[in-house]
């Protein structure tokens, strides 16, 4: 194995049977000449036939054809490193896809010899739920009369599925020979409520598989293993860890076979949520991160205006998500419920059966994260617990009877509901509550809560502090593959909570040209048309769908409510066909366009350069205003970026008068991406702490800046509110004074008590300051312009005049070698 490698930066790769590893290999010198340090791929391992995302893996014994194989991995492997590259990749140890079971030999196995299968104990299987047999939940109305034999195998359409040895004889028919297997079609709806294997979420082509058994550990992850040893991968990114029945567990066993290297967790961590410490990662793909930044970025006194534009939405986030919870719990994972209660009947033979499952999904329903990690954790359980007895008083006995048991870690009950209480979270919460709150849909985002509507800049700055004190190499994020919107598109949404007054009047005008029978949901359509905007008819129609039938307050998956859906597809192709519509949203765009583009430059910069190893989604080194997945997995034109960035690192002597041309398209991101990458990648001494800094004058709540050991980043924030106090006038950021140059102009600036932010932030609403011997050093084309003025200098009198705060003392001495 390589010695333990820890990046600066990462850049996220979809990798598709259209994008697969040599395509991705062909790419590896635009990730390095834009800066990142580290490509991170998305799962590469042998799918479903025809997975555009990799998580639902059927065989862990090799790469996948379709994407490329074996070979290619390592070809991919072996060119990022040639360029000093690190890799890293994301694995799915919770669960494998089961759709078509030809493709998957242990589900085929399980299916064909049931209990007898040499890999029956790498499912989660209730057999005796099931009366021995599996239930497959593929049937529609027809039932059995929609399954053929043939060739020894039943059909449900075009997918087979197996028969187990000796129980085919000539003349038999469909339902003597299915009597006879060790799996039972079941019709799809019955999975809600009967189904006994446990699945990913309600996701039935998901199955679990049960990782904590060490054969099926060793099996699913030889050739994970077999990268590090022969040095092709440098880091994991675990998906779900939440749904293992161990996940300290299997973390130290993942620790054991990748010797230590740096590993990340797909983990949401609720307000004040903190990732348990005896896990043996460096911290989690960045939800958190992106919680707070969001925030930070929005106007906290378009709270009241927002809500009240919002109309019927529920004013009460915690009942709002307790509901909700609620009806995933008696719903689409009723069968994880019911599961989780047979094992507690035992402990309360004399109660109910009913009311022991009734207490459980109120139990579920009841967390405010998403799940325990016993003994860990123990008071989340508790509070939940008595919650649920103060909401349900008639329930108050049952609960106490099973309460011991869920507070007991050795017990299967409470290691189950562990298990179960983070599905109910997701779907309740970010695939059901989120789209039923449309204030601000900036806040409805993976790891967010939107009933927290703003962050001041000091909270953001103690976030900041606990995070480099805390898990200084955990991921930070704006993109991922699961976010609702992308940063671009929360960038323009995030205006509207300036707009106060403005939007309430915009709303009310698109609703009465393009009317729809439900307001929230209306609300937050017209929120993304907004900020995906100019999003084509096709991505907007189908976004609106997927909105709506999440919420499920007037359509569902299940029971599309057509008139409704007709009404609610005439109100998108009203943003295209009717010109009143048509000229509301341009006169939005007039101001939400130049506001969007500097929130957008202003949290980029801040993500790239705050605590954390800081990860690019493939793309987004430009504009990318996309909505929810798949959406977001839409192909990225390489070309384009590639030259955008070549054109930037071109020789140029016209110093920062060029920078208008950046306008308002992507050039103006690709350089903010770039420099900030090439700084950290380059310079990482320069970002060994975080102090932030202050602002004195007339715009000071418009500014956040912060020094990370010698980097210094400035950003404007309420764009809108900064134009209407009449831009900067006389406000100053306070660094340590001490010359400096932005990477991003090429502007020097000398040491003083402060810097003018009407001077340092003229051309781009952000800047990256760096000691001047720093920016001097730089190789060609990493800085924007040559420094425009050569004739400031300082003196180490000059940059400690005046400097009392002890910090910033420090600071002075930290940064003496750069002077």
């Amino acid at each position: 194995m390589t010695a333990r490698r820890v990046p600066t930066s990462t850049y996220r790769l979809q990798v598709t049977a259209d994008f697969d590893l040599e395509s991705a290999a062909g790419v590896v010198d635009h990730v390095r000449d834009l800066g990142a340090d580290w490509v991170y791929l998305s799962p590469v391992l042998q799918a479903e036939p025809g997975s555009q995302h990799g998580y639902d893996v059927v065989d862990h014994s090799h790469v996948d054809t379709d994407r490329g194989g074996d070979a290619a991995l390592r070809a991919l492997a072996e060119a990022a490193h040639a360029a000093g590259l690190g890799v890293l990749v994301d694995i799915v140890p919770n669960h494998v896809g089961v759709a078509t079971p030809e493709a998957n030999p242990w589900w085929w196995s399980l299916l064909e010899h049931g209990q007898g299968s040499p890999v029956a104990w790498a499912f989660d299987v209730d057999w005796d739920a099931g009366d021995g047999k599996v239930r497959v939940p593929v049937l529609d109305d027809r039932l059995l009369d929609a399954v053929e034999l043939r060739d020894g195998k039943l059909f449900v359409g075009e997918t087979a599925y197996p028969t187990a040895p000796g129980t085919v004889q000539d003349g038999d028919d469909v339902e003597t020979v299915h009597a006879r297997q060790h799996y039972a079609f079941v019709h799809w709806k019955r999975a809600d409520h009967e189904l006994n294997y446990r699945r990913f979420f309600a996701v039935n082509t998901l199955a679990a598989i049960r990782v904590e058994e060490p054969e099926v550990f060793a099996s699913s992850h030889a050739t994970i293993g077999g990268w590090f040893r022969d040095g092709l991968v440098d880091g994991l990114r675990i998906d779900h860890p939440d749904g293992l029945y161990d996940p300290a567990g299997y973390l130290q066993d993942l620790h054991g076979l990748t010797g230590g290297a740096w590993t990340l967790v797909e983990k949401i961590l609720e307000p004040g949520e903190q990732l348990p410490s005896s896990w043996p990662v460096d911290g989690t793909t960045g939800y958190d991160a992106l919680a707070v930044l969001d925030r930070v970025f929005v106007d906290p006194a378009g709270e009241d205006a927002l809500t009240a534009a919002s109309g019927a939405e529920p004013t009460d986030w915690q009942q709002l998500t307790h509901d909700t919870r609620r009806g995933i719990a008696d719903g689409i994972l009723g069968s994880e419920v019911a599961r989780l209660a047979r094992l507690l009947t035992p402990v309360a033979p004399d109660v109910p059966e009913d009311r022991i499952v009734d207490a459980v999904a109120e139990i579920v329903a009841s967390f405010e994260v998403y799940r325990t990690y016993l003994p860990e954790g123990v008071q989340h359980l508790i509070d939940a617990l008595e919650r649920a007895a103060e909401a349900r008083p008639d329930l108050d006995d049952v609960i106490d009877r099973i309460a011991p048991a869920l507070v007991d870690p050795g017990h299967a009950a409470a290691l189950r509901l562990q298990q179960t209480s983070g599905m109910v979270m997701a779907k309740g919460v970010e695939d059901t509550a989120f789209y039923r709150t449309s204030r601000l849909t900036t806040l409805s985002e993976v790891g967010a809560d939107p009933s927290v509507f703003a962050v001041s800049v000091e909270a953001f700055h103690q976030a900041q502090r606990d995070r480099q004190g805390s898990w200084p190499h955990t991921m930070t994020t704006l993109t991922t593959h699961d976010t609702k919107r992308s940063e671009d598109t929360r960038a323009r949404i995030s205006v509207l909570a300036e707009l106060g007054s403005e939007w309430t009047a915009a709303l009310a005008r698109l609703q009465s040209l393009a009317p729809l029978d439900d307001a929230v949901l209306a609300d937050l359509l017209w929120q993304a048309i907004v900020g995906a905007r100019p999003a084509s008819r096709e991505r907007l129609h189908a976004y609106a769908e997927k909105a709506s039938r999440e919420a499920g307050d007037s359509t569902t998956w299940t029971e599309p409510d057509e008139a409704f859906e007709r009404q609610m597809h005439a109100l998108v192709d009203a943003a295209f066909d009717d010109p009143e519509v048509v000229a509301v949203l341009d006169e939005l765009d007039r101001t939400i366009d130049a506001a969007g583009w500097s929130n957008g430059l202003a949290q980029k910069l801040v993500q790239l350069t705050m605590p954390g190893v800081p990860d690019v989604y493939q793309g987004t080194e430009a504009w990318d205003r996309s909505l929810v997945d798949p959406d977001n997995r839409r192909p990225v034109d390489y070309a384009e970026l590639r030259h955008v960035l070549a054109t930037l690192d071109g020789p140029d002597d016209d110093g920062p008068e060029r920078l208008p041309a950046v306008g308002l398209d992507g050039v103006a991101k690709v350089l903010v991406v770039s420099r900030a990458l090439r700084l950290r990648r380059d310079h990482p001494e320069l970002f060994t702490r975080y102090l932030g800094l202050e602002a004195t004058g007339i715009a000071a709540d418009h500014v956040l800046a912060f020094d990370r050991g010698g980097a210094v980043t400035v950003a404007t924030r309420l764009p809108v509110g900064l134009e209407r106090v009449g831009g900067w006038g006389d406000t100053l950021v306070h660094p340590v004074p001490l010359e400096r140059v932005d990477l991003l102009t090429g502007r020097r600036f000398p040491a003083s008590r402060g810097i003018p932010l009407a001077e340092l932030l003229t051309d781009l609403p952000v800047a990256l300051l760096v000691p001047v011997d720093v920016a001097e050093a730089t190789t060609p084309g990493d800085a924007a312009a040559a420094p425009a003025d050569a004739s400031t200098s300082t003196t180490t009198a000059a940059r400690t005049d005046g400097v009392a705060d002890p910090d910033q003392q420090a600071e002075i001495e930290i940064l003496e070698g750069h002077a």
